[in-house]
């Protein structure tokens, strides 16, 4: 599988998703500047490291430019004054005018177009290439195939409402096209009886697979009970990553004084603090 391929179907498949539980230590390390509260809304972060800063805002899904969020993340992106900007998902482009980015593409879409506005480059937050590759070199292909496979079923059930039957037949279509999107796995689940069979096989007390919840793919639960043990391996896996990788990554570019402003899903923004605040 030649890596240009795979970078294409891991944009589409895997978005990141979730960080780290926060410690007493790290509270007191960082400040914490709420628009509103996690539970009602948005929500932003922001630490000063040496010469610059990282600005995390917190967003829920939304494609209604009237909703609050919109005019509280232009805010705060004009206050960050950033240097950079990090996004959460495939960049689908923007469109012509705010409500029109923020009605077809939605939050993601509506950090770039202020970017684009004051010129500041954009980048892709999560890194599914790298992500899949660590994983890849230490979860066998039966099991990492199974949670990738139960992850974006769980995601295609929650962004459609699809039904079982309609549900059955996304995975089904992964599954005929693995070789690009999970490459390496060839050699396991087959097709969706094999992947029905790996699932009971893995997670017995899961209740039914076309029903797993969105909190088992959430890495910061990784010390949770989710469901099964593959689910908080694979979790606990993404999260050391994601802290040597892309944390770290974020914490040198404000040491070098950059101001870093990432707009991430607001479910994985009160843990990331002390990921910071280790590197």
């Amino acid at each position: 599988m030649k890596s240009s391929s795979f970078l294409l179907a891991a944009a589409l498949l895997f978005p990141a998703a979730g960080a780290f539980a926060q410690s007493s230590a790290a509270r007191q390390q960082a400040s914490s500047l709420p628009l509103v509260s996690a539970a009602a809304g948005p929500v932003l972060y922001t630490r000063n490291i040496g010469s610059g800063s990282i600005t995390y805002f917190g967003t829920v899904c939304s494609h209604d430019a009237g909703h609050a969020q919109f005019a509280q993340l232009r805010q705060a992106f004009a206050a960050s004054k950033p240097t950079v900007v990090f996004f959460e998902n495939p960049d689908c482009g923007i469109d012509s005018t705010e409500t029109a980015t923020i009605g077809r593409l939605g939050e993601g879409a509506y950090v770039r177009f202020l970017a684009q506005q004051q010129q500041v480059p954009v980048e892709r937050f999560d890194r599914p290439a790298a992500e899949y590759e660590y994983l890849q070199a230490r979860i066998d292909p039966e099991r990492l195939k199974l949670f990738c496979l139960l992850r974006e079923a769980q995601r295609y059930q929650a962004r459609t409402g699809a039904s079982r039957s309609l549900t059955t037949k996304a995975v089904q279509q992964l599954i005929a096209n693995s070789a690009i999107f999970l490459p390496g796995t060839g050699q396991a689940i087959h097709n969706v009886a094999e992947f029905e069979t790996a699932y009971r096989k893995y997670c017995p007390d899961g209740g039914k697979w076309w029903q797993a919840p969105a909190a088992w793919f959430n890495p910061s639960l990784a010390a949770a009970g989710t469901g099964s043990p593959l689910i908080k391996e694979v979790n606990a896996a993404t999260a050391a990553f994601r802290e040597g990788s892309v944390y770290r990554d974020l914490t040198e570019r404000a040491r070098a004084g950059q101001r870093v402003f990432v707009a991430v899903d607001r479910d994985h923004l009160p843990a990331q603090a002390p990921a910071l605040a280790r590197n």
